[in-house]
């Protein structure tokens, strides 16, 4: 393992030497110049910059959609660590993948305000944070370069510039046409990503005080003037306040615009004689920092009304006010999130009218995929980050399975469960349903995903079933559905009686499928007796083989020629609901598709046929239940080849669906207590 000191050692030397000098590159204003003929990238507007940071990681076609859905990577996991990855939420994220794109073409939408708005837990805040993540990382790339200035000093320091601004805005507007003219050579057609350099805006208060003292020193000379100019790489970085700012409301009282716009430095006001010189003042409020970057409101509908005039300055004129001084420009993304009570407010305010007209609106919802809200607590709760705790197969599904109902309207045709409206959501065929439908239910169900249970409550009961089942080595979905339904009692978003019991009838929902579907598992776990299968199918094929052809079948055993065993095709036929009036019909279907099979040359196998597999599965089960006395774990007498028998369907269940010795042996209990209890459900499906 060698020394501590030999791995930093080794550590250090992993890092590039160029890759650091890369990132702290300076040089001068006519280096730059060359630099953005080289690369007009670097000149990007703050809109720009975002969007093709956000269409670097690649995009993809979601299949099976009839929407023509896309996916960007950027939202799926772009640090590779599976930390904020956001699951589900495709169509928002196109939604706001288009906001970008329209202000990265200067389409108008770069002077608004993007108010993500939601439910609370609904990742509105995980979005900016990715955003603002990302354009660290992208700030580090040479595809994101971009560089700022400062000011070279008689110490032969350099006071740069606070604002970060873009170094080409120092150049005069007399100027600037010719300027840009000579920069955009050879590039009068640009595809999506690329673009023409433009000079918008200019320096801040203070670089402009200090170009107008050295314009005076080199009598009007503004070429020397620049020549005093240092140009350096720009690395956003929120920690730092470099590029990226956030701002949250505070307490009415103790609210200062200031924190937006920056304050007077009353320290130099000594020193320099005036509250109006830009060197006496700090320009760090949080607009002033995000200049060409992103700044983030939290809750943003809490502002006081005074900070909104800031907010409406900055989105559709992209200029603040700070104290004392001229309206100063900026460029940056600005983005906020709200929740729905607070949106509402801004609604029925007519004074707020203005704030309306600027923003664009995109909600973020809740989850309403079963298989996305999931991977939600999987990231979080599974048998490798949850140490000396097995996670029960079905225990965060049943969890999710609640928490997805909870968000469902209730479907407008009768014949539809709110269950078997979350299972056409998940993507299952159910009979007379098609994707047409599914669409259809969602356009009836425009409010669906913006109420219900959040994520962050579920996770919070996933974690105190852990503690408070804590000598049990398995984690099941009983104790997980028992905190959820406890904290009901004290939810504090819950605004009604009647929709907390609603809440506890689902909860009965989920535990009736559960049961389904671990009962199922059972079966399936004592009917995997392979040899078995493949003579119960054999025996079932040579039954209608002879009844469709109207023959008989040879007995094995007595080698009498006799009549097609109706009761054996019957018993597995009914187990996936053939009526007997389409028997016919469907020993036809079948002998049709083995006799087409046998033309290819193949044979049949009856696990391609998914419901002859499973009614040979529940057959095979009700044969073999009894042989095994199941319900004998409820009495806990087992003899030795009864108990052989059962360690047997453990182990099946251990291996092929994951669960370990405890949560095996629960599940085998439970479902012995349900035969034992003579509650034994024929398949509805």
């Amino acid at each position: 393992m060698g020394t501590g000191r030999e791995l930093l050692e080794r550590l250090v030397s992993d890092q590039s030497q160029s890759l650091f000098k890369q990132i702290h590159w300076q040089g001068t204003f006519h280096e730059y110049l060359e630099i953005v003929k080289e690369n007009p990238k670097v000149a990007r507007t703050a809109f720009q910059r975002l969007y093709d940071m956000m269409m670097s990681y690649g995009r993809y076609d979601l299949e099976n959609s009839k929407e023509n859905l896309i996916r960007y990577r950027f939202f799926d996991d772009p640090d590779h660590e599976g930390h904020d990855a956001i699951f589900g939420l495709t169509k928002p994220l196109m939604e706001l993948v288009n906001v970008l794109k329209s202000a990265a073409l200067q389409y108008g939408a770069e002077r608004r305000v993007i108010l993500l708005h939601g439910p609370v837990g609904s990742s509105k805040s995980t979005i900016a944070r990715l955003l603002k993540q990302g354009l660290e990382r992208y700030t580090k790339s040479d595809e994101g370069a971009l560089y700022s200035f400062g000011w070279k000093q008689d110490d032969a320091s350099i006071l740069w510039d606070p604002m970060h601004g873009e170094p080409l805005q120092l150049i005069p507007n007399s100027a600037r046409e010719e300027v840009c003219a000579f920069l955009n050579q050879g590039r009068d057609s640009v595809g999506e990503g690329e673009y023409q350099v433009e000079i918008k805006g200019d320096v801040c208060p203070l670089s402009r005080f200090l170009f107008q003292e050295r314009l005076a020193k080199h009598d009007g000379d503004w070429m020397k003037v620049l020549d005093d100019i240092v140009v350096r790489r720009l690395i956003f970085s929120e920690q730092d306040r470099i590029g990226i700012g956030t701002f949250q409301p505070k307490d009415e009282k103790n609210q200062d615009s200031t924190e937006l716009t920056g304050d007077i430095n009353y320290r130099k006001i000594a020193e320099y004689g005036s509250e109006s010189d830009p060197r006496a003042f700090n320009f760090d409020g949080e607009f002033n920092i995000a200049n060409r970057g992103l700044i983030e409101f939290i809750e943003v509908l809490k502002l006081d009304v005074a900070f909104l005039y800031d907010l409406l300055g900055a989105s559709q004129e992209h200029k603040i006010k700070p104290k004392k001084f001229a309206q100063t420009d900026i460029d940056t993304v600005i983005v906020g999130h709200t929740n729905e009570p607070e949106y509402r407010k801004l609604q029925s305010n007519e004074f707020m009218e203005a704030l309306r007209d600027r923003t664009i609106k995109i909600d973020v919802p809740y989850v309403t995929k079963l298989s996305e809200e999931i991977r939600i607590y999987e990231k979080d709760y599974n048998n490798e980050r949850v140490r000396g705790k097995h996670i029960a197969p079905h225990t965060l599904e049943t969890a999710a399975m609640w928490a997805v109902l909870t968000r469902l309207e209730q479907p407008k045709n009768a014949s539809l469960t709110l269950l078997q409206k979350l299972k056409l959501y998940n993507g299952k065929s159910l009979p007379g349903f098609t994707s047409d439908n599914v669409l259809q239910l969602r356009r009836e169900s425009r409010k669906e995903g913006l109420h219900g249970i959040s994520p962050r409550y579920v996770q919070d009961k996933i974690s105190n079933a852990l503690v408070v089942n804590a000598t049990a080595t398995s984690l099941n979905p009983f104790m997980v559905l028992n905190e959820l339904e406890a904290g009901l009692q004290h939810h504090s978003l819950i605004d009604s009686e009647d929709t907390r019991m609603q809440y506890i009838e689902l909860i009965a929902v989920v535990k009736e499928e559960y049961t389904d579907t671990v009962k199922n598992e059972v079966q399936r776990a004592i009917a995997a007796d392979e040899d078995a299968m493949d003579r119960l199918c054999a025996n079932y094929i040579d039954n209608i083989k002879a009844y469709t052809q109207k023959e008989r079948v040879k007995n094995k055993f007595t080698g009498a020629d006799e009549e097609p065993d109706e009761r054996l095709m019957r018993s597995i036929e009914e187990r996936i609901g053939i009526p007997e009036t389409r028997v016919d019909d469907f020993r036809r279907e079948i002998m049709n598709y083995i006799g087409a099979l046998a033309l290819d040359g193949k044979k049949f196998n009856y696990r391609t046929n998914e419901r002859l597999q499973k009614a040979l599965e529940m057959k095979l089960f009700e044969d073999q239940k009894d042989s095994i006395k199941l319900t004998s774990l409820v009495s806990n007498v087992i003899d030795a080849d009864t108990q052989e028998k059962i360690d047997i369907v453990k182990a099946r269940l251990i291996r092929n669906n994951g669960y370990n010795e405890e949560s095996a042996t629960d599940v085998l209990q439970y479902v012995a207590s349900i035969f034992a209890r003579g509650d034994v459900k024929k398949e509805e499906k």
